[in-house]
């Protein structure tokens, strides 16, 4: 596999058939590849993973301004917006999607930025695992129903709640997930995976299995008494969303109801945690009080 720049309007056109495929969703809602090259011949970002020519990946995004909590004295007002990035079905963990957010950050650090950010579903746990676990960002921004209405197969049916998460690409945090010494580029290997003793949290809403088979919301979550939470999410949302989409939209109410909450009152995420037991896999984030930056 290689990653290079997308520059040519035939190449931009294979992008849009990825997002269609990625998403499954109405052409016309796909970004147009019109748009995609306007951005990338004009200081913006896209790049495409190839296998024997074949696209089999994207990430997509432009240089923005920051909020003035967000600044940093390196790079001053601007970051880079990382839009869209995608994986075919076929190509997912594989670490396809991680080595083109290495190539992001690269692409980043080179125009002196060091910050990224981009918005993903709270209940997506492997976007979880990718972002936080592995990549290091945090987050304490809820932005509820961002996109409205959503019809992809993706996302329709309940409401586009996103984290917006801050990648911090020269942090020391940052650098230890991905630069560790001695680690080939694109390739560093995973921190160790912490679990919920090691994080020594209050776990605030622990899920049950119903007789579905189907992970159920705590009914009575706890009231946050400790430095360090726990916030379950269901380990597999979309296939929660194929069986039950009234579950599936219960859960963001759910999960809502504690992340905004705890966000205001000064808490970040800071990390994932992933429990794959055959019979319940369960998914939880771990929140933090935020540092000052």
């Amino acid at each position: 596999m290689i990653i290079r720049p997308i520059t040519t309007a035939e190449k931009a056109e294979e992008v849009v058939q990825l997002e269609v495929a990625t998403w499954e969703m109405d052409p016309v809602s796909a970004v147009p590849s019109h748009l995609l090259l306007a951005v990338a011949k004009n200081g913006g970002l896209l790049l495409g993973a190839y296998e024997d020519e074949r696209l089999i990946g994207f990430t997509f995004g432009w240089l923005g301004t920051t909020e003035a909590a967000e600044a940093r004295p390196a790079a001053g007002w601007l970051k880079l917006c990382s839009h869209m990035t995608g994986v075919l079905s076929e190509y997912r963990d594989q670490g396809v999607g991680y080595r083109l957010k290495l190539a992001q950050r690269e692409w980043a650090i080179q125009r002196g930025l060091d910050l990224v950010t981009w918005t993903f579903d709270p209940l997506e746990s492997r976007n979880a695992n990718l972002n936080v676990r592995r990549l290091g960002v945090t987050c304490r921004t809820y932005l509820r129903n961002l996109y409205g209405a959503m019809q992809d197969a993706v996302n329709a049916g309940i409401e586009s709640d996103r984290f917006h998460v801050n990648w911090r690409i020269t942090s020391e945090r940052v650098r230890q997930r991905v630069d560790p010494p001695g680690a080939p580029a694109l390739t560093a290997p995973t921190p160790q995976a912490p679990t919920r003793a090691s994080a020594g949290a209050q776990l605030l809403n622990p899920a049950t299995m119903g007789s579905d088979g189907l992970p159920r919301p705590a009914e009575r979550p706890a009231e946050p008494a400790s430095p360090r939470l726990l916030v379950e999410i269901p380990a597999d949302v979309q296939a929660l969303r194929r069986s039950d989409m009234g579950l599936a939209a219960a859960w963001r109410l759910h999960t809502r109801a504690l992340f905004e909450p705890a966000f205001a009152a000064g808490y970040q995420v800071a990390e994932f945690i992933y429990e794959p037991d055959p019979s319940f896999p369960r998914s939880f984030y771990l929140l933090e009080r935020a540092d000052e930056d």
